[in-house]
């Protein structure tokens, strides 16, 4: 009984012996770490938020912007904000004839933080659409507590409202549209290629007449 037990351990201890060992080998031979980049890379696949379709820019959304609309958008802004001619400041300054005037001064010495006064410039077109989408990414530590516009159409919309308020400025023609270039590209292509041929037509008929 005692031979049978040794016997039957020894080659239990054995097999252990095998399965451990075996188990090291596999894991010499095979990597086992995550890799870096997840995945497989697939041709002709971008990434998300690269390549992707934009829409129009702010020059086509001005071209065509809606001052009544801009209005309705502004409600968001009165419990700041007054627009009048000669409004006094509130909680934000008053912002008649704001449009391309220099950022952060004037305002009948409204306190503006040093965030904003340290930005310089005035506010164009660009300054504002970039100041409406996110203030604190504008300037950071500024006052202003208005998370921002996500839509451009808004954004436009209410430039386009706060330039008719004493500014008045031209609004931007709209961008020319890619396709109506590429079609242009193409019609100042095709005559040459028309020439060319002509010309290949006129050298066949000259070596035919020799």
């Amino acid at each position: 009984m005692s031979d049978k037990f040794n016997t039957t351990a020894g080659w239990a201890l054995f097999a252990g012996i095998i399965a451990l060992g075996g188990g090291i080998v596999a894991s010499k031979m095979f990597h086992t770490e995550r890799p870096e980049p997840m995945g497989y890379a697939i041709a002709g696949v971008e990434e998300e938020g690269e390549g992707g379709a934009s829409g129009p820019g702010l020059n086509t959304l001005l071209a065509s912007a809606d001052v009544a609309a801009g209005e309705k958008v502004f409600a968001k802004c009165i419990a700041c904000h007054t627009i009048n001619q000669g409004g006094a400041n509130g909680i934000g300054p008053n912002l008649y004839a704001t449009v391309g005037e220099s950022i952060a001064t004037g305002k009948g010495g409204f306190a503006f933080s040093e965030a904003l006064k340290s930005k310089g410039g005035s506010w164009s077109f660009e300054a504002l659409d970039h100041w409406l989408a996110s203030p604190r990414e504008f300037a950071n530590g500024t006052k202003m507590s208005f998370a921002g516009l996500s839509k451009p159409e808004d954004r436009a919309n209410i430039i386009a409202y706060l330039n008719a308020q004493g500014s008045n400025l031209p609004l931007p023609a709209a961008d020319a549209a890619p396709a109506a270039e590429g079609e242009a590209a193409a019609n100042a292509a095709a005559p040459a290629e028309g020439n060319s041929a002509d010309a290949v037509t006129t050298n066949q008929a000259a070596t035919a007449n020799e």
